[in-house]
């Protein structure tokens, strides 16, 4: 079934394009239905206006009509893909212009979108999985009095992730880059009157900002090296660009896309980030906007196919955050965190995707998609959860839920399966694809990067698997108050269907070749070597370590009775389950020292700048006019005086001047 020779005729970019292997961006104008394209956007914006001006007066009908805009926009995605469907394959990049944005002098910058096989990927991804999701937030921010402004900001960031996938020049990314950044501050800090939701938002906000440096400082050198920021300049005239120069501008990128996909060292904001509704996790923190930085680097593969330097430090972050938010994942109790550490680790694996080369980028992309389907159905499995257990998210007061809420425990399930790799389940075909591609590379990255997928997958189903159990099987260790229950229709339905994509997503895109001739026309042909070891014997091994971390997870959570504080343990543990110490390492490298020199700043200031002025400038000013306010004393003796001794002055200097 994992014949890795199937669909690797889909994979990077003609060589014939330019050097280097990598192609430029070429599209047409757009006609016909994709004309409106830019509809995909406006419709949520829309939405998020209408909701945001409208106030109280749209609290009955505004959540409704988020939600229908939101499918409204799917709708016109799938129109677009239609008459993509119907040209040539060479011919599935059109343009729709916007607007001119910068002319001054030669320097001329435009804003459009840019509609092709991987843009429209993202756009079903998002539009899809988003409505379900604000379907999902109809039930579960019912009793909310301000869900008028959550669906505001639901709309504004699917409008803002549009942005950020359908432009055609980096600098409109960033536009969107940082909308769903506002955004996502907006969700996660939702119910601001908690002290450490608003924290959390904060410290995704600064977070992200810190990885924005890194997209700015490439637009800067992009536009001091090509003089544009549109795609199909910068791509096309990237062979003629200096190593050095290609190397720093794909170090930048990977920077932005380490702050917005939580990638090492950049990954502490996601874990706190599950302070915002549910909801928001399964959309911003699961399906949507932490790919956004695997978007920006299979969307920059020119760049990156030129510079092997940085395409290795790609591979080697997503593999480090691979294993990191593995082990992470393994020891957190709070079910919400532990779904997060896992989402940092499934992207690390699709990181480690893109840093493989052409051939990694497709398997990227579709562990991307069926990552989208399976983590926001255990998302929302998450929210059904709480929803039954009064807001609890602590693993170790749940169990034996299965019985009293079965829609959930059975759609989650089919989450379960998937990302834990079981055969024939979405995840099984695109996470092992990456595993066997892994094994392909030349000499030590072969054993380094199959070794360490090989072995997360193993460690992934140990920790999903715990979490499964700890929550649906054992016996209850419930809160005396608690009285679990199935959420209602509105909420369970999308579950189904993220479950039916979890199950069956994988077997749809990939045996039959739509998701490998969808995607040709953006990353090509290209074929790799045989893999270090035998296809089979891949299989095989990913087959066994999934065994064995699901049935160490059984034994340990399943069978025996789980403590309902969680015990002493070992320095690893004890370091996972403080994210190995990531706060106290930032805090010491950067907010420390950043503080140091605030403080001493402000001393400086007062010291030197305000007391040289006060003490100097100032007092001599102050002297000089207590000198000059005894002259004026109303005498006019004294006034005659002053003008005599004014007039031998006069003269005196004309007697000089003689």
């Amino acid at each position: 079934m994992h014949d890795l020779s199937h669909g690797l005729a889909t994979l990077s970019l003609a060589a014939a394009e330019h050097e280097g292997g990598a192609s430029a961006v070429h599209a047409t104008q757009a006609d016909g239905l994709a004309a409106f394209g830019w509809l995909l956007v406006a419709l949520p914006l829309v939405g998020a206006a209408v909701l945001l001006l409208g106030g109280r007066t749209t609290d009955r009908w505004g959540p409704a009509l988020a939600t229908a805009l939101s499918w409204g926009s799917f709708a016109v995605g799938v129109l677009v893909i239609v008459q993509l469907t119907g040209l040539a394959p060479e011919e599935r990049s059109l343009s729709v212009p916007l607007w001119d944005w910068v002319s001054v002098g030669e320097l001329s910058l435009s804003a459009g979108l840019l509609l092709d096989p991987l843009s429209l990927a993202f756009v079903m991804l998002i539009t899809f999985v988003g409505s379900l999701i604000h379907v999902y937030s109809l039930g579960y921010m019912a009793d909310d009095p301000d869900r008028r402004r959550f669906f505001a900001y639901l709309n504004l960031f699917v409008a803002a992730m549009l942005i950020l996938v359908l432009a055609d020049s980096y600098l409109l990314l960033f536009v969107g880059w940082e909308g769903v950044g506002l955004a996502s501050y907006l969700l996660i800090g939702f119910w601001n009157w908690n002290p450490d939701y608003a924290a959390a938002a904060n410290k995704a906000f600064v977070v992200n900002r810190v990885g924005d440096v890194g997209l700015i400082t490439a637009m800067a050198i992009m536009l001091a090296t090509f003089g544009a920021l549109d795609f199909a300049t910068v791509h096309g005239s990237a062979g003629g660009a200096s190593d050095l120069t290609l190397t720093l501008i794909g170090l930048a990128l990977l920077l932005g896309a380490c702050g917005k996909s939580a990638q090492f060292p950049l990954q502490s904001w996601l874990g706190d980030a599950m302070a915002g509704p549910t909801p928001v996790s399964a959309l911003i923190h699961a399906a949507t906007m932490v790919t956004a930085g695997v978007y920006l680097i299979a969307r920059s593969q020119a760049i990156y196919d030129l510079t092997p330097d940085a395409r290795l430090v790609v591979a080697i972050v997503g593999a480090v955050t691979l294993l990191y938010g593995a082990f992470v994942g393994c020891a957190k109790d709070d079910i919400k965190k532990a779904l997060a550490a896992s989402t940092m680790s499934q992207i690390g694996y699709m990181m480690l995707a893109v840093g493989l080369g052409p051939v990694g980028y497709l398997y990227a992309i579709f562990h991307l998609v069926t990552h989208g389907f399976f983590k926001a159905n255990m998302f929302l499995g998450a929210g059904s959860v709480m929803h039954a257990m009064g807001n609890r998210v602590d693993m170790r007061r749940f169990g034996a839920l299965r019985a009293d809420i079965k829609i959930t425990w059975l759609t989650f399930m089919a989450g379960w399966l998937a990302i834990i790799g079981f055969p024939f389940t979405a995840g099984w075909y695109s996470k092992d694809y990456i595993i066997e591609t892994a094994f392909a590379e030349p000499g030590w990255r072969a054993w380094v990067f199959g070794g360490v997928a090989l072995l997360g997958a193993g460690i992934t189903a140990f920790y999903m698997s715990r979490l499964f159990f700890m929550t649906f099987f054992g016996t209850a260790r419930w809160h005396e108050d608690a009285h679990p229950h199935e959420s209602p229709l509105v909420m369970t339905v999308p579950m189904m269907v993220l479950a039916l994509g979890s199950l069956v997503l994988g077997v749809v895109l990939y045996p039959t070749g739509v998701i490998t001739g969808w995607l040709e026309p953006v990353f090509g042909h290209a074929e790799h070597g045989e893999p270090l070891i035998p296809v089979l014997a891949i299989q095989i091994l990913a087959f066994v370590l999934m065994l064995v971390g699901a049935g160490l997870a059984w034994v340990m959570y399943g069978r025996r009775e789980v403590p309902q504080t969680a015990p002493e343990a070992g320095p690893l543990t004890r370091a996972a389950r403080r994210d190995f110490y990531q706060d106290g390492v930032n805090d010491a490298l950067f907010t420390g020292p950043t503080m140091t020199l605030a403080r001493t700043s402000v001393e400086v200031d007062s010291v030197l700048v305000e007391g040289t002025v006060t003490g100097g400038t100032t007092g001599g000013l102050n002297g000089l006019s207590r000198v000059l306010r005894r002259a004026q004393n109303g005498f006019v003796r004294s006034y005659a005086l002053t003008m005599l001794l004014g007039v031998v002055v006069i003269l005196g200097a004309v007697w000089v001047m003689q």
